[in-house]
């Protein structure tokens, strides 16, 4: 297990006294709606926070660049996975010298194929040995890779859920997996090729911190290798701090006042 802790967390409790230790915080991504790039220029009046329709007072607002994450590359190997397999090698290429990834295969399951490591060529192996089959079981497949799969991560936990953009008849509902990820602490961003569950990825990530990248959209905004984009938004993200200790509940609000449409996101520190 790595000593290490999570750049979001150092910066959610490094503030000194008492008092700060005992604020609520929140890490919120904010990404441009055309482009799917992050927008790095707000400030705390920038943010506006409700919970229950009441205002919660926004006290600081620090913006992360290029911080360092933990990815759990969930790998669709359904019937229709074939046509994302490709674009995980631009994904592998984009992991940083301290950071990890792990690979987990799912169809109507999900199987660890490949557990952390840093080595690219392991990763590389472990994709390119799938094999594909069954229905994608996309929820199951998250909600299995949440339970226990970050225990020992040091970074920001993250899943990137490359999929061909179908949900098959999963078990598991879609609040259970998002008071999983929020509980774990885990950051949901799906990259699909196919609209069928785009309210679906675009709910997860919303909920948990995350973004939704639609791999056509961005062949006309990041030309033809998704990665550096992507990778760009998973290590940008702002740390709020938000006035009294109240943990913040399911019905917290985030909205952001930009001049172009944004999609903005959250999850719970505390």
């Amino acid at each position: 297990m790595r000593a290490s802790i999570s750049s979001a967390l150092l910066l959610a409790f490094a503030a000194a006294g008492p008092a700060s230790q005992a604020a609520t915080k929140v890490l919120v991504t904010v990404v441009e709606q055309r482009t799917g790039a992050p927008v790095k220029d707000l400030t705390a009046a920038g943010f506006t926070v409700t919970e229950e329709r009441s205002p919660r007072r926004v006290e600081a607002a620090e913006y992360v660049p290029a911080g360092l994450i933990d990815i759990m590359l969930l790998l669709d190997t359904s019937l229709v996975g074939p046509v994302v397999q490709p674009v995980a090698s631009s994904f592998i290429a984009q992991l940083q010298p301290k950071e990890q990834m792990a690979v987990v295969a799912y169809d109507s399951s999900a199987t660890l194929i490949q557990s952390f490591t840093s080595s690219k060529e392991l990763l590389e192996r472990a994709v390119s040995g799938v094999k594909f089959g069954n229905n994608p079981q996309v929820l199951d497949a998250l909600y299995a890779a949440i339970d226990g799969g970050f225990e020992g991560a040091g970074f920001r936990r993250v899943i990137l859920l490359l999929t061909a953009g179908i949900e098959g008849p999963s078990r598991t509902g879609e609040r259970d997996v998002i008071r999983l990820a929020r509980r774990n602490g885990v950051s949901i961003y799906p990259v699909y090729v196919a609209g069928y569950g785009r309210s679906l990825f675009e709910s997860l990530a919303r909920q948990t911190g995350g973004a939704s990248f639609n791999l056509r959209d961005m062949k006309r905004s990041a030309g033809e290798n998704p990665g550096p984009r992507v990778f760009e938004v998973l290590r940008s993200h702002y740390v709020l701090t938000l006035s009294g200790n109240l943990p913040p509940g399911e019905r917290l609000k985030v909205d952001v006042r930009h001049p172009r449409k944004v999609n903005v996101s959250f999850l719970p520190l505390d």
